[in-house]
């Protein structure tokens, strides 16, 4: 393929190691309605998934306990847990490097937090556009948490390239036609992989210029 007009990131995995931050969010409201800790599926789960998705899914076998811990997420303030979340090692070089070269956005599931963290992290300069769970018609892996970005900068599926980490961004990739770079996820069946920010730069570096 030819080099991509925007880039397109994924928060979880990809910007941000959150895997802690998740466990500890999602555990205090478990700890909270008497339900066991997570199981290392379960996380699995809810670090790809909307807040309300995550706690449908985690008290799927405790129905009475549902709208209790429904109420009890949409109270408990994500701001806590940040301090948990860590930056991917060579993001903000990178993003210091791909900022005059591309368009940049987000496509993430999180909703009132991403903001936020960008701004305690410095990020918030670098993207042209950040679409949350909260912002998008639809989440994830709806086509319209992509299509809305595209239609924005005006730019085609194939002048794009989205990097994600899981399931969820590969099915969306699909449904929308653009390629996806699977960042630190081998297994994932994508149409590049990369283990870090400096193959993604030479990734990119590699691709030939549009004629």
């Amino acid at each position: 393929m030819k080099s991509p007009r925007l880039l397109v990131f994924d928060c979880d995995g990809v910007l941000f190691d959150s895997r802690e931050a998740n466990r500890a969010y999602y555990e205090e409201i478990c700890r909270a309605l008497g339900r066991p800790p997570l199981r290392e599926e379960e996380l699995h789960y809810v670090h790809m998934h909307t807040a309300e998705e995550s706690v449908r899914y985690l008290f799927r076998e405790f129905p009475e306990k549902l709208e209790a811990a429904l109420a009890y997420q949409k109270n408990l303030p994500y701001e806590k847990f940040l301090p948990y979340m860590r930056m991917e090692p060579g993001l903000r070089e990178f993003l210091e490097w791909a900022r005059p070269r591309f368009l940049l956005a987000i496509s993430t599931n999180r909703t009132t937090t991403m903001g936020r963290l960008l701004e305690i992290y410095g990020l918030e300069k670098y993207f042209d556009l950040v679409m949350t769970a909260l912002k998008s018609p639809r989440p994830k892996p709806h086509p319209q948490a992509l299509t809305v970005i595209l239609e924005h900068f005006r730019v085609s599926p194939r002048e794009t390239l989205y990097i994600g980490d899981s399931e969820v961004d590969l099915r969306l990739c699909r449904a929308v036609g653009v390629p996806l770079v699977a960042y630190r996820n081998p297994q994932l069946p994508a149409d590049f992989h990369v283990s870090s920010y400096a193959e993604l730069r030479a990734l990119l570096s590699s691709l030939p210029e549009e004629e």
